[in-house]
């Protein structure tokens, strides 16, 4: 496993919060939502393909 997937995720919560911060604070809290959705769906998106290679890995592990 690559460690750049985990400072990236690092890097885009870290950017998340405080965007959610910022819009919260200046009472834009659907915005602030809105914005933890897409982080969250972004950080999805790149970790799909490491639980497809994990339960790859536990298919033959295991001779499923």
């Amino acid at each position: 496993m690559n460690i750049d997937i985990v400072f990236k995720i690092a890097a885009v919560g870290i950017l998340v919060a405080v965007l959610n911060q910022v819009l919260i604070r200046a009472g834009r809290e659907e915005q602030a939502m809105m914005t933890t959705l897409a982080g969250l769906v972004v950080v999805l998106f790149w970790v799909i393909n490491y639980i497809s290679q994990l339960f790859r890995a536990v298919e033959t592990l295991f001779h499923l």
